[in-house]
């Protein structure tokens, strides 16, 4: 696979079932260079084995969701320059009928039981900013008063004068007569006509809302109200309704909700993460799913074991499905009562989203030849019901090679080696994933890939400090950054070399971004075994991110302690003056998640102390440019990255 590749990185959205499980619908999108950015449509496949076909065809289709009688399909739809708004269309076909003309788009949306109306949330602007004053460009804008701590994000800037709130709108009938731009009238007006229904407004006032949905009549949504919000992580779910106060539907105790939904007889299940009582402690922390007792969450499963903390919530009948994930692979679970889950999908696979009807499961997923499908869960495996990676697979992808390595502690460290084809030895990646509470997974992934037709053996692993392994796992590193994780992922490495005598143990590069990224730097201080590295969009000086990155009011306090000397003492920067190894360090412009003064002072020091060092710096992109970014920067970041390590190696 090689870097405009990325076009065949077909994905497939959570699927939405059609009430009598005739078929599925799924959003599939990728990347496109000539158009430089995601596109994508909606596809049906019916689940009788007929083949998949295209529904619409707008630029980029998302998020589909049958109307619970199956009658219309609810989706997003944005355009070159156009937010994403909601859109309806009949189940059976036609032009969609467009619901919402939000400013800033439309976030997320949910069914109402009786298919009569939508509830979403959009974020509303301030007047006078982002467009809404014709001839007011931003740097016009008035100055922002700040009085909190949390008032900005990665991927959207400051949030504090655009607030997601929550709205509900009528669905029309879709065979109706459509809404027309009016003609101007003699004395110069233009009749006010109407062209998509009107919203209704139930949220408002300074506090941000997510995720609505009907629980029976009533709609409920997140959001974090309390006085000391800017101090924790925690959060509520309240019922909403216009010129109403909110009404919650749970106390504030010490959980981080992420998603919630409903049965038809009103019983509300919840994924959170229990935080502490400081409602800060999240460090490697799993998700649990809840029944709501009450305003009283009861646990119903183990989050010392599998974490369930992932998006993927789905009610079907009296069947609560989530998926959990562990050791490289993510699977679909049923949750049992009282309590416990058992998997009910097997396999080399990630499950993304998953769909029932009766006893019909249907899931999306990734694997070690696709980067997503459809498929239909038989007595616990997958069967394809697509076969969107047949491009892909035209590549000539490499599938890994799994390895567990004994550490010099007696750790168990998993991971995988990938290496071209043909005769050794072969130039060797040690590639560290970001997080940390991440892991690397057995899907096809683009850098490995793309790494590997260049000619480079790949090395990556999920040390200490990863998920999928239990929450021991992911907490062993707190406070001590830079230690056992360092230790993992050099001693994955020797063993790789070790089992794999067509590895080159002279020609080593070393490569990560964001906690990679600052795993990369410590490294690079402290072994000098490597000829290469490269550092992307690094966490690399924990003080200095205090105030100025959208998470610095409890990552470094949690990750490395609040002392500020323990802090410096796992800084990247403080040991900067120790690096000899030529360094490659690539950032965003725009990125808020470490921004782009943790790159330019680690440059400049290692620089002026004489290093080989190089800067990459990408104008427009955030913290997600190597997943999310323009598909020609990430062309261009591929081609950077292979000439840096061509130049080195």
């Amino acid at each position: 696979m090689k870097a405009p590749d990325i076009e065949a990185l077909e994905s497939v959205s959570r699927p939405t079932i059609a009430p009598d499980a005739s078929r599925v619908v799924v959003s599939v999108t990728h990347p496109s260079i000539d158009t430089d950015a995601t596109v994508g449509q909606l596809w049906t496949i019916p689940l009788d084995g007929a083949p998949a076909r295209r529904l619409t065809r707008g630029r980029l289709d998302t998020a589909p969701a049958f109307s619970p009688d199956g009658r219309a399909i609810a989706f997003t739809r944005s355009g070159k320059g156009v937010p994403p708004q909601l859109y309806v269309v009949d189940a059976t076909g036609g032009e969609p009928v467009q619901l919402t003309d939000q400013k800033l788009g439309v976030e997320s949306f949910s069914w109402s039981p009786d298919s009569a109306r939508i509830t979403y949330a959009a974020s509303v602007p301030e007047q006078g900013r982002y467009g809404t004053v014709e001839g007011i460009a931003p740097a016009a804008e008035p100055a922002r008063h700040i009085t909190n701590l949390v008032y900005k994000f990665n991927g959207t800037g400051y949030i504090v004068d655009q607030r997601p709130q929550v709205f509900v709108v009528p669905v029309p009938a879709l065979d109706g007569e459509p809404g027309y731009v009016a003609a101007p009238l003699p004395d110069g007006t233009t009749p006010d006509v109407a062209l998509v229904p009107e919203s209704t407004q139930l949220t408002t006032g300074p506090y941000s809302w997510y995720g609505p949905k009907f629980i029976g009549e009533r709609v409920a949504a997140l959001s974090a109200r309390h006085a000391d919000r800017d101090l924790d992580l925690l959060n509520q779910l309240w019922v909403v309704a216009e010129g109403a106060e909110p009404e919650p539907l749970t106390d504030l105790g010490t959980l981080e909700i992420g998603t919630f939904d409903s049965t038809v007889d009103g019983t509300v299940y919840l994924i959170a993460h229990e935080l502490g009582e400081a409602g800060v402690d999240f460090v490697g922390t799993n998700g649990a799913v809840y029944r709501l007792d009450g305003r009283t969450p009861v646990v119903l499963t183990d989050p010392e074991i599998t974490d369930f903390g992932g998006a993927l919530l789905m009610l079907a009948g009296e069947r609560v499905l989530v998926h959990g994930i562990e050791r490289g692979r993510a699977h679909l679970y049923e949750v049992l009562e009282p309590g416990g889950a058992r998997a009910i999908s097997s396999g080399d696979v990630e499950v993304t989203g998953a769909a029932a009807s009766g006893e019909r499961v249907v899931v999306s997923y990734q694997s070690p030849s696709s980067f997503g499908e459809v498929g239909v869960v038989v007595e616990g495996a997958i069967a394809a019901l697509t076969d969107f990676g047949a491009e892909l697979r035209g590549r000539a992808l490499v599938e890994p090679t799994e390895l567990t390595v004994t550490g010099r502690d007696g750790y168990p460290v998993h991971g995988w080696v990938a290496k071209p084809t043909g005769e050794g030895k072969h130039p060797t990646l040690l590639m560290i994933h970001g997080g940390p509470y991440t892991q690397y997974g057995v899907h096809v992934f683009d850098e490995t890939q793309v790494y590997v037709d260049a000619g480079y053996a790949v090395v990556y692993c999920n040390p200490r400090g990863s998920a999928g392994y239990g929450q021991a796992h992911g907490r062993a590193i707190r406070q001590d950054m830079g230690g056992l994780d360092m230790n993992d992922v050099l001693d994955f490495l020797d063993g790789a070399l070790a089992a794999h005598d067509d590895l080159d143990n002279d020609r080593l590069g070393i490569l990560g971004g964001s906690y990679g990224g600052y795993l990369t730097a410590w490294t690079i201080a402290h072994d000098h075994r490597f000829r290469a590295a490269i550092v992307e969009r690094g966490y690399l000086d924990p003080t200095a991110f205090i105030g100025s990155s959208d998470i610095g009011t409890t990552f470094p306090q949690q990750y490395n302690g609040a002392d500020r000397e323990l802090q410096r003492r796992q800084s990247p920067q403080e040991v900067a003056h120790l690096v000899t190894t030529p360094t490659f360090v690539i950032h965003s412009e725009l990125d808020l998640r470490c921004p782009i003064a943790q790159a330019e002072t680690y440059y400049a020091t290692i620089k002026m102390n004489g290093v080989d060092a190089e800067m990459l710096i990408f104008p427009g992109e955030n913290h997600e440019l190597s997943r999310a970014g323009r598909p020609r920067h990430r062309v261009q970041r591929f081609d950077a990255i292979l000439d840096w390590f061509g130049r080195m190696l």
